[in-house]
This record gives structure tokens, sequence and C-alpha cells, in this order.
């Protein structure tokens, strides 16, 4: 079973919660305008490396008369994906050998993928799957801002994570990040592997509990988001070096990250705003194929 992904670098409930966030029905009309898909037409859409299945759930609400398929080779992110979202053709798969025929797809779109894989053969797969016409749209997070100082850590975490450092190379060793590029590179590169047509844009989100905008029960959603993040985090620590840390040490370090999560929940529910935000950017880069 193949589950790098889920068990060294990224759990699922992290991924999963802060997607869910990211391409919440708030922001709809933002990703369609940026996507121009057409709506009225039965499109197949493949998402490449889909994880535990966010955005592939958003495209569904979005594009209801859209065929989705999603595919990643993480076994367990797959498995959470069919249990939390519905509607969708989710495939265990390798984006380096997609198990699809020539021209199969209207669209397809990754997200934070194309950091991860050689630009030859990311592109590569996308141009033989999809149909003449067809469009890819490639998103990648860029530098954002995160304004969320409650987080600020503990002498004891941060020792914590000193050690971490020092021995975990899980980074390095799954070549996380190896192909990045920078603003002006990115199009490049895709219209170097075949696309034509090429265009950028950029979306921002930013989610901040003590806003008006966003209902209780988002705002809850924005603060336990990260406490799914920070908990998973150190699960990966456990799974990835368990020889330099005691589960006691983990048990300590869960213990003070959800004391801080549900104190910042309780001052949510009293009323004292600590105008807390993170903002996220999002380069969309937009080909088609001729």
């Amino acid at each position: 079973m193949n589950n790098i992904w889920s068990r060294y670098i990224q759990g699922a409930k992290t991924l999963y919660y802060s997607r869910k966030l990211r391409f919440d029905d708030l922001f709809r009309e933002r990703w369609k305008r940026v996507f121009d898909l057409e709506e009225g037409k039965r499109l197949k859409i493949l998402e490449i490396g889909c994880g535990p299945g966010a955005l592939a759930g958003a495209l569904h609400r979005w594009y209801p008369m859209a065929e989705i398929t999603a595919v990643d080779r993480d076994e367990e992110l797959i498995r959470f994906a069919r249990e939390h979202e519905k509607g969708i053709d989710f495939v265990v798969g390798d984006a380096l050998d997609l198990p699809f025929p020539e021209g199969s797809f209207d669209a397809v779109i990754s997200n934070t993928v194309c950091e991860h894989i050689e630009p030859k053969v990311f592109y590569g797969e996308q141009l033989r799957v999809l149909k003449r016409g067809g469009v890819c749209l490639v998103l990648s997070a860029r530098k954002g801002i995160d304004g969320t100082k409650y987080k600020e850590l503990t002498e004891y975490e941060e020792r914590f994570w000193e050690r971490v450092e020092k021995y975990d190379d899980s980074i390095e060793r799954y070549n996380v990040g190896k192909y990045s590029a920078g603003e002006s590179e990115m199009p490049v590169i895709m219209e170097r592997h075949g696309f034509e047509n090429v265009s950028t844009d950029f979306v921002t989100v930013a989610l901040t509990p003590d806003d008006p905008k966003f209902s209780s029960e988002l705002a809850f959603d924005i603060i336990n988001s990260d406490r799914y993040s920070a908990i998973e985090r150190l699960d990966s620590v456990i799974y990835s070096i368990p020889e330099h840390f005691t589960e006691g040490e983990i048990e300590m370090m869960k213990r003070i990250a959800n004391e801080r999560y549900d104190e910042r929940i309780g001052k949510f529910e009293k009323g004292e705003k600590l105008w807390d935000t993170n903002v996220s950017v999002i380069m969309v880069l937009r080909g088609e194929k001729f």
C-alpha cells in the first residue's frame, strides 16, 4: 500500500480540511472565473494528485453537468476521499503514468502537484490524456500571509521542533518541492512542454474567523483546520523518526496544541476578537492543447 505522502508529509485531515476552506463556495466565483471552463457542456474533468478529494468535491458542486475523475497514488488519501466526497470517480494511479487512454478528458487540473514532478512527464501525461482543445489548469501555492499570533510556540515546543529539524530528512528523501519554480518561470515551462494560449492569474483566499462574513461553523472549521495540521504533523514525526522521540513527548506536544486551539475557540465563543488571519495566494496557470 502506497501511503508515503499521508504518513510522512501531510495527513489526510490536514489536506482535506485546509482545502475545503480554500475551495469553499464563498470563493466559487473567483475560482470559476480563472478556470474559464464551459459550464453548459458535459465536460470530463480529471484532477491529478487529488489527495483526500476537497477540490474534486468543489468541482462536482460547481460544474454539476461534468463528470469528475480524480487520481492519486496514495491509497490512504483515496480511501479518505471516497468516504468524504460522493459522485466522483476516485482512482488509485500515478501522475507519471496516468491510467487513462489518450484524449480522454476535456480538462485536467492539479493543485500543488507541479512542484513535485519533473515537468516533462508532468505536462506530457496531461497532454496525452487531454482531447484536442482541452484545458490544463495548474494551481500552485505562493507565499501568503500568516497573521495567527496565538499559535506562537512555547519554549518546550521550540526545543522539540529543533530536534525534529536535526533528524528528519523526509522532505529531501521524497523530493518534496524539488521542481518548484518562480512566477515568471512557470508559464515558460508550460509552453515549453506543449501547451498553447497560456495565461496566468492569482486567487487570494483570506480566512479570518472573526470576520462577520464567516458563519460560526466556518470560523470553527478555520481554527480546527490548523489543529488537524498541528496534530498530524506530530504523527508524521513519530512515523519518520520514532527512534528519536518517545510517545510521551508526542502526547505532551499534542496536549499543548489541543489546549491552544481549545483556548482560541473559547475566546471566539465569548466574543473576544483576535482578528487572526491567514491569506493563501494561489497562482493559476491555464493552457490549451491544440
